[in-house]
């Protein structure tokens, strides 16, 4: 049989050759460092664009597949390394801990965790102290070079096998199930319900590191039982595990929770309520910034500014496809006629679930208004209230709007999940024949703002439907692949390199997710970029072609900065609190030696004040030390030291943050720094 390589070439295999041969067949050497194979069947008339899959490296090939082989430095590598370990883990604990249930144990990001059970095993709890011991067992078992051996079974037997070990959480996952889509894993003694993909065995699992402990709701729903989530990380050699905890370490420190507490940019109150930002006055100074830089880039592309209400009639959320398709996203909604929600007697708010409350209104065509979920139906009004002729698009509205979204409580971690956040939402009403340019110039939007905030290293992800569960979306086929074709073909044009992700599309339409790495390599989710034939159709949006006949528009989404919440999280973590110069919240702090200066101090404030400069002044009677220390641990990034020499010369003393040796600037006229100062940031925003 012929097998085709990623590099376009061909490798004949004996008929029902795995990916173990295959790599063989290359070298020697890439067969001893292959972990699994990603494989894309031959196109068929039933299956044109048929979906790649990563595999054990000993399942069969089959003719005319293309094949890919992953080891440790590719994704899907990494993916079935770290799957393998949570196994690894899982038999660990079931040693440990006779009795444990298993809930569900994939691989993530960075590394692995495990949902599990204790309540059969005597112990109440897991705690720090325990986890040296649970990596000890992976070690040992790991040593034991057992196989991951994948075999196929009927619902029949995994429900028996699962019945006579009583766990409970493995037979309801097999409810879901149907007969020939079942499977079994196995390493040694240790058996789980999973679809794979594993490395071929435990051996290559040589550091193992059990990072946290952390509670976690069953299927993330708050009305079932709450299991003990274990996280952990494993690499093949004991290097890359020392060199990862070294990163993490660093993590900790430029955490956006801890720096937005130190820098005192924002606060979350318990009286508020969970996942509800509460900006301080240098955060919303930060965010003001932002705001203000995307407004005059706006107005510059022909973006009009407009407001929208925080709420809106169930109707219109009915008529989006938002409500429903968002309910499990969504607080409860405000029933008309009702000063709270609908309930039994004798029944109080807390007592329900929020999806028993947002239930409550989703069964028939009650009245109400809800929280807004997302800004995008709003801005379909305003482009219906008035008839639109060809001549008249695009039509392009921006909006810094809030809006709500019910993340589960566990799911929520400082401002990059939060449930109300302000995105920085457009939608561009244009004519078919005007898509890609409009879509080709958000594009270059989004990188203008990347570019000025030193996010240079970013992959553009076309995200599309998941081709197995097209119930997920509105809208059909034809204009689905038409709005695929359509971003591709524009992120092809701007030059930019792209990875496709099915699954990842909206509802209403695919899009095109910049993932951006900051840092420390971690990769976010920022801007987007959306394409959706939908809600024009949905809403019956029209325009007056130039043979005065209705003709539908085409609608894209966009936001640079994805929320200002997410965005401000991720910059802070990005540059560690050491802010860029034009979007940090104090840029110049001036520190007088002696009170006598403080006059003279106050002068220089005003003058760069007057330039459009964020200036402090710190008249503190503390020694001069204690200032410079306390700006550099704010990250102030530029201080003024001015004392009795400063105020007779009249310059002022330049020190800039994070420079070490090269902090001291010497001295330097206001006017001189004022103007070199402007000029830095006029070349970081792109208008020098």
């Amino acid at each position: 049989m012929q097998i085709t390589l990623p590099d376009g070439s061909a490798r004949e295999l004996a008929s029902g050759a795995s990916g173990r041969d295959l790599a063989e067949s290359i070298s020697s050497g890439l067969a001893r460092m292959a972990l699994a194979v990603e494989v894309t069947p031959e196109a068929t008339p039933e299956a044109p664009k048929p979906a790649p899959e990563v595999r054990d490296l000993d399942r069969p090939l089959a003719d005319g597949d293309t094949v890919s082989i992953l080891t440790w430095d590719s994704d899907g590598g990494k993916m079935a390394f770290w799957h393998s370990s949570a196994h690894l883990m899982a038999e660990a604990l079931e040693a440990l801990y006779p009795g444990i249930h298993l809930g569900i144990g994939p691989a993530i990001d960075n590394g692995f965790y495990y949902d599990v059970d204790l309540s059969n095993t005597g112990k109440d709890r897991l705690t720090d102290e325990d986890l040296p011991a649970i990596e000890a067992k992976m070690k040992e078992l790991a040593r034991g070079d057992s196989r991951f051996e994948r075999r196929e079974v009927s619902k029949a037997e995994a429900v028996a096998y699962f019945e006579e070990k009583g766990d409970p959480y493995k037979l309801e996952l097999l409810e879901r199930l149907e007969d020939g889509e079942i499977t079994f894993y196995q390493q040694g003694d240790f058996v789980d319900l999973c679809r794979g993909p594993h490395i071929p065995s435990t051996k290559p699992i040589k550091a193992v590191k059990l990072l946290s402990l952390a509670g976690a709701y069953w299927r993330g729903d708050e009305s079932r039982p709450q299991l003990t989530r274990i996280y952990g990380v494993s690499f093949p050699k004991a290097k890359q595990l020392e060199e990862h905890l070294e990163r993490l370490e660093l993590a900790k420190q430029r955490d956006h929770r801890k720096l937005g507490k130190e820098l005192e940019l924002f606060m979350f109150s318990d009286k508020v309520g969970p996942g509800l930002p509460i900006w301080l006055p240098k955060g919303a100074r930060l965010r003001e910034t932002l705001v203000d830089f995307l407004k005059t880039e706006q107005v510059a592309r022909g973006y009009e500014p407009v407001i929208t209400p925080h709420i809106a009639r169930l109707d219109l959320f009915r008529t989006s496809g938002h409500y429903p398709y968002y309910s499990d996203s969504q607080f409860p909604p405000m029933l008309e006629g009702q000063k709270g929600p609908a309930l039994p007697d004798g029944e109080t708010p807390e007592a329900r679930t929020h999806d028993e409350a947002s239930g409550a209104a989703t069964s028939g065509d009650e009245q109400g208004y809800l929280l807004k979920p997302m800004n995008c139906p709003h801005h379909t009004q305003i482009y219906d209230r008035k008839p639109r002729s060809y001549r008249d698009l695009p039509v392009r509205l921006a909006e810094f709007g809030t809006v709500y979204r019910y993340e589960q409580s566990g799911e929520l971690g400082g401002l990059t999940r939060v449930r109300g956040f302000t995105q920085d939402d457009a939608h561009v009403f244009c004519r078919p024949d005007q898509v890609k340019e409009e879509f080709k110039a958000a594009i270059d939007l989004t990188m203008t703002v990347l570019r000025a905030l030193d996010f240079t290293d970013y992959t553009a992800q076309v995200s599309l439907r998941d081709p197995e569960n097209t119930t997920k979306y509105i809208g059909d086929d034809a204009t689905w692949d038409a709005a695929e074709q359509a971003i591709r073909e524009a992120a092809a044009e701007m030059g930019l390199d792209t990875v496709e992700e099915e699954g990842e599309a909206a509802f209403y339409g695919a899009k095109l997710d910049f993932m951006v790495k900051d840092a420390l390599g971690r990769s976010w989710q920022l801007g987007t970029v959306q394409l959706d034939y939908n809600l024009p159709e949905r809403f019956d949006l029209t325009y007056t072609d130039e043979n005065d006949q209705r003709q539908r528009p085409v609608m894209i989404h966009r936001a640079p900065f994805g929320s200002l919440e997410r965005f401000i999280g991720v910059l802070l973590e990005h540059t560690g609190g050491n802010l860029p110069l034009w979007v940090a919240p104090v840029q110049v702090r001036i520190l007088p030696i002696t009170d006598d200066q403080n006059g003279y101090a106050e002068g220089v404030a005003k003058e760069l004040r007057e330039a459009g400069l964020r200036v402090e002044v710190d008249t503190r009677s503390e020694k001069t030390g204690r200032k410079i220390r306390d700006a550099e641990v704010e990250k102030v990034p530029v201080m003024l030291i001015v004392g009795r020499k400063e105020a007779e010369a009249g310059t002022v003393s330049v020190r800039r943050h994070g420079l070490g040796d090269d902090s001291d600037q010497g001295a330097q006229s206001t006017a001189d720094l004022r103007d070199a100062l402007l000029a830095e940031i006029a070349a970081s925003t792109g208008r020098a």
